[in-house]
């Protein structure tokens, strides 16, 4: 007894259009030693390709979001678990977390705002997983498409400001967990000119001489030491 290897192929010939097929058998003997020296090597090579596959498809992407708020404190729009703090991770949400669908954006990833404000990717929620707030709001198909980022803020009032003040739909980063937040470059600051004023120009009196110059006329002095004609 073996084990029976067949093997087919194809091959079509674009230019006259035939259609090519053999197949083959070949059996090998089905011992226990043979199925082990072919499966070791298989098995090596699936491990490596699980251990290197993540890293070279985990890379920083941008897209579309639809940002929404969500808050712990001021009012109803909160389940208990947001009243109490906790997320889907087991964090303590505060200031600076996001809700996100794990399966588009892994948990622990940064999402990074257009102005430098990162978020980091820690809950989840049925509406940000069915897109809701995007499906509904959406003007365009790719804003239909969008995907939903939940933003926390400790009160209702700080998140209803924020959402007040931006945009609904964004476009955001997402850098993966184990790759650090590009900082933007800082701009320098603007050089200082300094305007140096010239001093301000003095007309000055011309000189009165000590000598009068009389031209066709006399000077004479009264006896009060003034002068007269």
């Amino acid at each position: 007894m073996g084990t029976a290897l067949r093997v087919s192929a194809e091959y079509k010939a674009e230019a006259n259009d035939l259609l090519l097929s053999f197949n083959f058998t070949y059996r090998i003997p089905a011992s226990r030693k043979v199925i082990e020296t072919i499966m070791k090597p298989l098995i090596i090579i699936m491990a490596i390709v699980l251990l290197i596959a993540p890293p070279a498809f985990a890379r920083e992407q941008s897209l579309l979001a639809r940002v929404t708020v969500y808050w712990a404190k001021g009012g109803s729009g909160s389940d208990r678990d947001t009243r109490n703090h906790r997320c889907a991770t087991g964090m303590r949400l505060q200031t600076g977390h996001c809700a996100v669908d794990p399966q588009k954006i892994p948990y622990g990833s940064r999402v990074v705002f257009s102005d430098g404000t990162a978020l980091a990717a820690v809950d989840t929620g049925t509406a940000v997983k069915n897109r809701k707030a995007a499906r509904k709001s959406g003007h365009t198909v790719y804003e239909r498409n969008a995907l939903v980022i939940d933003r926390f803020f400790e009160t209702k009032r700080q998140a209803l400001s924020w959402a007040s003040r931006n945009p609904p739909f964004m476009t955001v980063r997402v850098v993966p967990p184990n790759q650090r937040v590009a900082q933007l470059p800082e701009q320098p600051p603007p050089r200082a000119i300094m305007v140096v004023k010239g001093a301000p120009r003095v007309n000055k009196a011309p000189a009165v001489s000590n000598q009068l110059i009389a031209s066709g006329s006399s000077i004479s002095r009264n006896p009060f030491n003034k002068l007269g004609r």
